[in-house]
């Protein structure tokens, strides 16, 4: 039998958003005192687990908490109380379900157990369940048998064990569960009562509807057989699925109170088609904001279109979700990259496109680009066939004129690159195994907010994550792993790419990636990069190293922080200038680099931490923040930890503006270096003019643009031995190479001073 209990609400409690005064620290009867005045209960309205939670201070032995409605207690009715709750300092203390069992009058029931099975919290932050089951009847696995003489209860936990600590608790669950004890004469109704036939051939679609019609919150069977559905259906009601169903692309199947990939798996008998569906049903559903895969594994045997599995919809911007499985790909299914060669021409004058294209019908939109004059990670975002055009994600920088370019489509597990627009999704706890055969995820052309939140991306076959336009706009990438399929490679050979990124805003935070080609590529502006470690080492002693984050856009208003980047570099280049030769504004702006671990083992000394790759000619650097770092290098000493690739063109020095190059820690590292750069100076024989060196110790090795100070350590003396008072004035830049400054006195003197020079001043 169902439940006596007409409405859910009666079941369930007040969310503690709706106030704390429905909370009691007492029995929940009228009277007792309430977390809303106790002064050790407060409410926490973004818990990162629970959304909103309860605080408790534990200050009694037995600290309680009750609801003070009245939940019934009916005849034929077993209530399970289910909490969800964590330590988050203090003594951990015990938890159990707990309960006042009131007879009709509020007095209480004597001489029945009100408290289910104690579970000790043994971890700060680990989520912990707990539960206990109530009823009149004396049965199997009925925690709280309290008799007919109990009418309803006050129910939650008790906290018992020492005092001191603070748990946060998630809202009181109470859901109805009689038919664990009473058994299935829940009333069912079967789709063959109203018309359906079950021969695959035959459209259902009718006799579906009427059985939903009908149903009354009773389950529908679905038995067993296959039935045609060539309609939309919809399910207000759970479904029990013996048989199963087919349908067209198009058509819809809304399983509105089973909406999970088990049940459209249990419906489609089919693993990959079930998906799709469950997807399409997700993005024609207002009822749920999120798939759950259930914890399935999902086989894949080609890639997913997940336009065309939603072939009624082009752009989507509500927030979706899909999380809790694995999708993995099949040897032998359609994962071949398709590769094409073509002429085409290109001009700085247009720079996000290629004209003139040969062969463009069978370029695919998504396809990556390479020939000479090519960046990385450039792909094909939009095309028109009748105009031979090709629209790319962003520009060249060398490629003026004619001439053939490779076009290469990767195959992905997840592609959404056939939607105009996708924003608000959301991808959580779900591994993508690619093993070798694919890459992960495709990104739609254009799109906001898209998250990718702890997933593994593991062993792709050439990318992890691609954004083929603008589909990565404010992009969240957290607590994700990105696992190479080329650990065994050395790094020269490597060809794998982690993620990369085209527009502005992207979060990158607290990721894990080995030993790819590169971690990420990132163009666009304002990106946080924070928390990853990223790794890319290989067993050659003295080899080289790949840069672990591109960062390809000459003004990047960015932040680089606390990252480990370990066996691999920080690049900076303009590599997607269409005209590289620098003619004003920013140059290489607006960088900081703060408070990370830099670490390198058994690497050619050349090798440095923090690559400048300028474009052209005439660039120069207006902002950068180098500080609170950690350089290591073990099993051998590199030079320095910066430099300048100068394979494309060089910094102008001159120009250097607003550097700040401080705080650093250096080990392993043969010349140091900092701007302001303090320079002990000694100068032993008596001379008017002292001539003093910075050597390497400037960033970049750069020229001694200016002078903040000039401290005489001690006094100086002249040919007399007599103390000279003069202030001496300095001259900047001298030397053959511009990497001295002059100290030049009254007299000839000779004595000890500290130097405090720059390799950067404020005028342009």
């Amino acid at each position: 039998m169902s439940t006596a209990i007409n409405s859910l609400n009666q079941l369930t409690p007040a969310p503690y958003s709706e106030g704390l005064a429905a909370y009691s620290s007492g029995d929940g009867t009228p009277g007792s005192p309430s977390y809303a005045t106790s002064g050790n209960g407060a409410y926490v309205p973004a818990d990162q687990d629970f959304g909103g939670a309860l605080e408790i201070l534990k200050t009694d032995s037995t600290q309680r908490l009750r609801y003070t409605g009245q939940t019934p207690i009916v005849p034929g009715c077993y209530l399970q109380i289910k909490v969800r709750l964590k330590a988050v300092s203090g003594n951990l203390p015990s938890v159990r379900i707990a309960a006042y069992a009131a007879q009709s009058n509020g007095n209480a029931v004597a001489g029945v157990v009100t408290q289910g099975p104690t579970t000790a919290l043994t971890t700060y932050g680990e989520v912990v369940e707990v539960s206990a089951i109530v009823g009149i009847g004396n049965r199997a696995g009925v925690d709280m048998v309290w008799g007919v003489n109990a009418d309803y209860g006050h129910f939650g936990i008790d906290l018992i064990g020492q005092n001191g600590g603070v748990v946060r608790v998630d809202d009181i669950e109470i859901n109805d569960v009689s038919a664990l004890f009473l058994g299935d004469i829940v009333a069912t109704i079967d789709v063959r009562d109203y018309g359906a036939i079950g021969d695959g051939v035959t459209d259902d679609t009718a006799a579906f509807e009427a059985a939903n019609s009908a149903a009354n919150d009773r389950t529908v069977l679905i038995p067993a057989g296959t039935f045609r559905l060539n309609g939309n259906v919809t399910f207000d009601t759970p479904t029990k699925f013996e048989g199963t169903v087919s349908m067209p692309t198009d058509a819809i199947l809304l399983l509105r109170q089973n909406f999970d990939l088990p049940n459209y798996i249990q419906a489609f008998d089919n693993e990959e088609l079930a998906f799709r569906k469950a997807f399409q049903a997700l993005l024609n559903n207002s009822d749920h904001e999120s798939l759950d895969l259930g914890g399935r594994k999902v086989a894949l045997t080609g890639p997913i279109d997940m336009q065309a599995a939603v072939a009624n919809r082009t752009r989507y911007e509500t927030r979706r979700a899909i999380h809790n499985g694995q999708l993995i790909a099949l040897t032998g299914g359609d994962w071949a990259t398709t590769s094409v060669t073509a002429r085409a021409t290109y001009s700085a004058n247009n720079p996000r496109t290629l004209t003139n294209v040969a062969n463009i019908a069978n370029i695919p939109i998504g396809s990556h680009v390479a020939g000479a004059g090519v960046g990385r990670e450039i792909y094909v975002r939009g095309k028109n066939v009748a105009r031979g055009e090709l629209t790319l994600n962003g520009p060249l920088y060398d490629a003026e004129g004619t001439q053939n370019f490779v076009f290469s489509r990767f195959k992905y597990m997840l592609d959404f690159s056939g939607f105009d627009v996708f924003a608000k999704f959301i991808i959580h706890n779900v591994e993508f195994q690619c093993q070798e055969l694919c890459s992960g995820i495709m990104l739609a052309g254009a799109g906001t907010i898209f998250t990718i939140r702890d997933c593994f991306i593991t062993t792709p076959k050439d990318r992890g994550i691609t954004s083929m336009g603008g589909g990565c706009q404010g992009m969240f990438i957290e607590r994700c792993q990105f696992l190479s399929a080329e650990n065994d490679l050395p790094v020269s050979q490597r060809s794998t790419i982690a993620l990369n990124v085209n527009a502005n805003d992207v979060k990158l935070r607290n990721c894990r990636a080995e030993r790819f080609r590169h971690f990420a590529v990132m163009t666009g502006q304002n990106h946080l990069i924070v928390g990853n470690h990223f790794f890319q080492g290989d067993t050659i002693n003295g080899g080289i190293r790949s840069a672990g984050v591109v960062l390809a856009e000459a003004y990047a208003s960015c932040v680089f922080s606390q990252n480990y980047v370990d066996n691999a570099f920080f690049e900076w280049t303009n590599e997607r200038d269409p005209s590289p030769a620098f003619s004003g504004g920013f140059s290489f702006s607006s960088l900081d680099i703060t408070s990370n671990v830099f670490l390198s083992g058994a690497v050619a000394t050349s090798f440095s931490y923090l690559v400048v790759k300028p474009y052209g000619a005439g660039h120069f650097i207006n902002g950068l923040n180098v500080s609170g770092n950690r350089f290591r290098s073990i099993n051998g000493f590199v030079e320095r930890v910066e430099r300048v690739d100068t394979s494309f063109g060089d910094l102008n020095y001159t120009r250097m503006r607003n550097v700040r190059f401080e705080g650093n820690s250096f080990h392993g590292v043969s010349r140091p270096v900092a701007n302001p750069h303090l320079i002990e100076f000694q100068q032993n024989a008596d001379a008017q003019t002292w001539v003093v060196p910075t050597g390497p110790g400037l960033p970049f090795e750069a020229r001694s643009l200016s002078v903040d100070a000039v401290v005489v350590r001690g006094g100086v003396r002249n040919g007399a031995n007599a103390l000279n008072y003069d202030n001496p004035f300095v001259r900047a830049q001298q030397g053959p190479t511009a990497d001295q400054v002059h100290v030049v006195w009254s007299e000839p003197v000779r004595g000890k001073i500290a130097v405090t020079v720059r390799m950067d001043n404020d005028v342009v």
